[in-house]
C-alpha cells in the first residue's frame, strides 16, 4: 500500500519473528521541525486565551470565535495543500510554504491589539498549518514501513509535543521573569519558528512518492522482462522496454464507503471537541488558578501527550486504530466531567489535564493513520487533508457554539450539554468505524473488501 519498501530493513531475515523497525531520519527530521514550530506557535496559544479577555478585555464570545477561527480556518486550504503536494510530487515544498507563512505571521502579532487584526493574524497562521499539515503527514507515512506506520506517527507526534511542553514553560518563565510583557514572547515565538523553517529547507529531504512508485514500476517492469530473456533458448531481438504507468490523481477515487464512515464519524466527533483554552478558563475561573500559572495548564496536558503517543500508537498498530480513536474520545468525556463536575480542586484539575493529554495521544496521530490506509496510491496526502479537513471544520463550529453557549447560559451548563452529547455522539462513531478496525496487516483494498 505504501508505494515502495525502498531503503528499509529487509523483511527476508528472521521473517518468522518480528522484527523491531528502527524511525526513518525524515521522520526524526520533521520531528525536529515540528518540535520548533510547536514551541514558537505554543508559546503563544499558551497566553492567547487569558491575553484576550484578561488584557485585551475581549469577550468569552469573542474569544469562541477567534478560537474557532484558530481551530477550524486551516480547513480552508487543507484539501488544496494535500492535493497540490500529490499533483506536483513536492510535499516538502507545499509544507515549506505552510511554515514560512506561520512564521511571518508571528511578527504581525507584535503590534495587533484589536479584535480585526487579531483575528487576521491568527488565520493567517492557521492558514498556513492548513496547507503544511497533510504534506507532512505523507512524507512520514511515504518514509515509513506499513507495519511501523502508528509508531512513527507516535515518534514524530512525540516530538511535536516536546515543543509543545517546552513552549507554554517558554512563556511562563518569560512572564516570570518579566511579568506583563507579551511582546517578548511573540519575539521568542518568531525566534524558534524561523528555526523551524531553515531545518526544513536546509536539511529535510524532498521525498518524491511517485517518483519512487515509478521507479518500483520501472524495476518491476525490467525484472519481468530479463526472467523472459532467460527462459528463452535463443534470445529475440531487443524491443522497446514497457513503460510503467502511474494512475492518475484524481479526488474522486476517495469516495469510497469506508471512508465516507470515517469522515462521517471523524466529524460529528470534531463538533462536540471544544477547544483547549475553554477548558482551561474553566479550571482557571473554578479553581482560582494564578494567572502567572496559565500557561502551565497547558504543560500538564502536552506532558500527558509527551507520555503517551507513542504507546498509543503501538497500541493502534496492535488491536486496531479505530479502537483507539474511538477511545480517546472516552477519554476526552472524561475530561469533561472532571472540568465540569461537581468535584474541584487541585487533584480534579490535573485529572482533567491528563484526561486531555491523552486524549490528544489516542486521536492526534491515528486518524491521518487510519485514513492514509485507506486512500490508493498517489492519493495519500489528499485523503489525510480530507480528513483532517473535516475534523477542522467540526472543532470550527464547536468553538462558536460553544463561545454562545458560554455566553448565553453559563460555562457549567454549556460544559454539561456538550458533554451528554458527546456521551451520545461516540456510540454512534463507533458503529460507523467498525469496518475500519483492521489490524495493521490489511492494506487499502483488503479493507474495501471487507466494507
Amino acid at each position: 500500500m505504501y508505494l515502495t519498501l525502498r531503503d528499509r530493513p529487509a523483511a527476508e531475515k528472521g521473517a518468522g519473528r518480528p522484527v523491531r523497525q528502527r524511525v526513518a531520519g525524515t521522520v526524526f527530521l520533521l520531528g525536529l521541525v515540528s518540535l520548533f514550530t510547536d514551541i514558537s506557535s505554543e508559546s503563544v496559544n499558551a497566553i492567547l486565551p487569558l491575553y484576550l479577555t484578561s488584557i485585551l478585555g475581549m469577550s468569552t464570545l469573542a474569544y469562541g470565535f477567534i478560537d474557532g477561527i484558530y481551530q477550524g480556518v486551516s480547513a480552508v486550504v487543507r484539501i488544496l495543500g494535500g492535493w497540490i503536494a500529490d499533483r506536483s510530487d513536492h510535499p516538502k515544498w507545499v509544507a515549506f510554504v505552510g511554515y514560512f507563512v506561520s512564521a511571518l505571521s508571528r511578527i504581525a502579532l507584535i503590534p495587533a491589539h484589536t479584535f480585526g487584526a487579531i483575528t487576521a493574524v491568527i488565520t493567517v497562521d492557521r492558514l498556513g498549518k492548513g496547507v503544511r499539515t497533510a504534506p507532512r503527514d505523507a512524507m512520514i507515512a511515504e518514509s515509513s514501513p506499513p507495519e511501523s506506520l502508528g509508531r512513527a506517527f507516535g515518534v514524530h507526534r512525540t516530538m511535536d509535543t516536546v515543543g509543545a511542553l517546552l513552549g507554554p514553560l517558554l512563556a511562563f518563565w518569560i512572564l516570570l521573569v518579566v511579568p506583563g510583557d507579551y511582546r517578548s514572547v511573540f519575539i521568542a515565538s518568531l525566534a524558534f519558528a524561523a528555526i523551524g523553517v531553515a531545518i526544513l529547507l536546509l536539511v529535510v529531504p524532498d521525498i518524491r512518492p511517485r517518483r519512487r512508485q515509478r521507479a518500483a514500476a520501472q524495476s518491476s517492469v525490467a525484472t519481468e522482462a530479463a526472467d523472459a530473456d532467460d527462459s528463452e533458448l535463443a534470445p529475440a531481438p531487443a524491443a522497446e522496454p514497457a513503460k510503467a504507468t502511474i494512475p492518475r490523481v484524481s479526488l474522486r477515487h476517495l469516495r469510497t464507503p469506508l471512508m465516507g464512515r470515517l469522515l462521517l464519524a471523524a466529524g460529528l466527533l470534531g463538533v462536540l471537541t471544544i477547544g483547549d483554552g475553554f477548558l482551561y478558563l474553566e479550571l482557571t475561573y473554578r479553581d482560582s488558578v494564578a494567572t502567572k500559572y496559565f500557561p502551565l495548564l497547558y504543560v500538564g496536558t502536552n506532558f500527558a501527550y509527551l507520555a503517551l503517543a507513542v504507546p498509543f500508537g503501538r497500541l493502534a498498530d496492535r488491536v486496531g486504530r479505530a479502537r483507539v480513536y474511538i477511545g480517546g474520545h472516552v477519554l476526552l468525556l472524561l475530561a469533561y466531567i472532571c472540568a465540569g463536575g461537581p468535584l474541584a480542586g487541585a487533584v480534579t484539575s490535573l485529572a482533567c489535564l491528563l484526561l486531555l493529554g491523552a486524549y490528544y495521544a489516542a486521536t492526534d496521530g491515528v486518524l491521518p493513520a487510519i485514513a492514509g490506509r485507506l486512500s490508493p496510491t498517489g492519493l495519500r496526502t489528499s485523503a489525510i487533508a480530507t480528513a483532517q479537513t473535516v475534523v477542522a471544520i467540526g472543532r470550527f463550529a464547536s468553538s462558536i457554539l460553544f463561545g454562545v453557549m458560554w455566553t448565553a447560559y453559563g460555562r457549567e451548563q454549556a460544559l454539561v450539554t456538550v458533554s451528554v452529547l458527546l456521551l451520545g455522539a461516540i456510540p454512534i462513531a463507533a458503529m460507523l468505524m467498525r469496518g475500519l478496525n483492521t489490524p495493521v496487516a490489511a492494506d487499502a483494498d483488503a479493507l474495501a473488501d471487507a466494507a
